[in-house]
């Protein structure tokens, strides 16, 4: 079968190779699985550059969420062939191949609401939104929602799921281009950091207040502008760092200015707390259902693409989510 592997580290334009490698088989427990659509994440590149919290063992296959449909049962798993379900497949073999073998008990039914790209798109993205905002950072109706890169995959999740929650969202994006996507996805406010005045448009949105909840995938600089508008007992939820610089913050203004600093890494919920993950699954099945919320695919791929899909993530120039379909 074809899947991409990665021998030694780098950018993923010059390590992802397309090669033919040996189907998998189901052992016990286990669901074989043919690949129908799989998202394209910011820790695919991280991956490829050695730079994730995890370093699978050389070579691996990138991606790590898909939709995918059973083929083939283990001993023990009891998910049917012919079901369309969500994984997270863990390298070192990963989502980039036309099939691949998961544990039959992290499995998810695909929403039915959704094709398989968007299902695809919808795990990783909108878990991570949905423990930022409610379990985290306790995101309540009226309040104010700034969330930066608004019309990338994890920040277009964010704000969906800040509008159903009956937020007030203002978006920050890059460019003309990316502004319009987020006035698409129903920010209140857009604010193009290129041309805008990020702390000073949402302070006089909100009347000086500022934003009650901040939710930052991005680090560097938009970190420090959110220290700027951040509201009295605001919070602001780090998620990410793909603007490439890791903050360090000044302990000092969050005390003056009564803020809280809340870190969110979603992958550890599937250890720490994995019937939560479960529900909110079931939350989100219900909202896309209702149509409240819904993937930003911004492009769907052949598998022959995936090494520069994963290249143009890292480089900050995609809009909405990239999806392979193998």
């Amino acid at each position: 079968m074809k899947a991409w592997q990665v021998h030694h580290n780098g950018e993923p334009s010059d390590v992802m190779r397309l090669e033919d490698i040996a189907e998998p088989e189901p052992g016990p427990g286990e669901l074989l699985l043919t690949v129908r659509a799989a998202g394209v994440n910011f820790p695919d590149a991280l991956l490829c550059r050695g730079q994730y919290q995890v370093r699978p063992p050389l070579p691996f296959t990138p991606g790590v969420e898909l939709c995918g449909e059973v083929v083939a049962a283990g001993d023990g798993a009891e998910v049917a062939p012919g079901e369309r379900v969500l994984a997270q497949p863990k390298p070192p073999h990963g989502a980039f191949a036309e099939r691949v073998v998961v544990p039959a008990t992290e499995v998810l039914p695909a929403p039915p609401s959704l094709d398989d790209a968007e299902a695809a798109a919808l795990h990783i993205g909108y878990q991570t939104g949905w423990f930022g905002l409610h379990r985290r950072a306790r995101l309540q109706p009226g309040e104010t929602l700034l969330v930066h890169a608004a019309a990338g995959g994890v920040g277009s999740a964010a704000v969906q799921l800040g509008k159903a929650a009956g937020a007030t969202v203002v978006g920050v994006a890059g460019g003309p281009e990316k502004a319009a996507t987020a006035r698409t996805l129903g920010c209140d406010l857009v604010i193009d950091r290129r041309a805008e005045d990020v702390v000073a448009a949402v302070k006089e949105f909100t009347g000086g207040r500022g934003a009650d909840v901040v939710y930052d995938p991005v680090g560097g600089d938009a970190y420090t502008q959110s220290t700027k508008c951040v509201a009295f007992e605001g919070r602001i939820v780090v998620v990410g760092f793909a603007g490439g610089t890791v903050p360090t913050p000044a302990l000092s203004h969050a005390l003056v200015k009564n803020y809280s600093i809340l870190g969110l890494h979603w992958g550890l919920y599937n250890r720490h707390d994995p019937v939560a993950v479960r529900a909110c699954h079931q939350s989100l099945t219900a909202l896309a259902a209702e149509g409240a919320i819904r993937p930003l695919v911004g492009e769907r791929l052949p598998l022959a693409e995936a090494a520069d899909a994963v290249q143009r993530l890292a480089d900050g120039t995609t809009t909405g989510r990239l999806v392979i379909l193998p």
